[in-house]
């Protein structure tokens, strides 16, 4: 039983497995799944301001940003390990079959970064209109939510330009950029609004 104020103590436990996870001795996860879980919990955060308005729609989409970016999360971790491997030892007999593996491997390791930016810059918009229309006891909590799903977009950005280095004119290059862009907008004006 834990006493008022305290943390319960399965919580403390999944944080700290999940801190050891990623400060492990294992490559991944890495900085792709955190830009992913950071804007998790920042859509956990325009959840809980959406349930005080009287308008179902904001709630609805938090939910289903939050769920979309735990699973890249997981996703991401896959991509980054089939990248790594393929970069160790690219399967294929043949040097155009290892070095199509390869760039397999790697188009996925920035797409999966990709779609994170992409959702990230969207709870950073969706936090922006809470802090505006929402419950004024909360605008604080929605204003953080769109600070860190503007920093992980842009973390994530950052991760699709790393991975596709030789192809900066990529659709995930684009797409990425513009949604980091998008994000930082949002940061920009609550920053300059506070």
């Amino acid at each position: 039983m834990t006493r008022a104020g305290e943390p319960h103590p399965e919580t403390v436990a999944a944080v700290d497995a999940l801190l050891a996870r990623f400060g492990g001795p294992e490559r991944a996860p890495a900085s792709g799944s955190a830009a992913a879980l950071v804007g998790a919990l920042a859509a956990a955060l325009v959840l809980k301001c959406a349930r005080f308005t009287k308008d179902g729609a904001p709630a609805a989409q938090a939910e289903a940003l939050s769920t979309r970016l735990a699973r890249l999360a997981v996703e991401d971790e896959r991509a980054y390990r089939d990248a790594l491997g393929a970069i160790r030892d690219p399967p294929g007999s043949s040097q155009e079959q290892r070095d199509f593996a390869l760039g397999r491997a790697l188009g996925l390791a920035a797409a999966v970064p990709a779609e994170i930016a992409e959702a990230c810059a969207d709870v950073a918009l969706l936090a922006e209109e809470l802090a505006r229309s929402g419950d004024p006891e909360l605008r604080a909590d929605a204003e953080a939510a769109a600070l860190l799903a503007a920093a992980a977009s842009q973390a994530a950005t950052h991760l699709v330009e790393v991975n596709l280095a030789a192809r900066s004119d990529g659709d995930e290059v684009r797409r990425a950029v513009s949604a980091a862009a998008a994000a930082t907008e949002v940061a920009a004006r609550i920053i300059d609004s506070t």
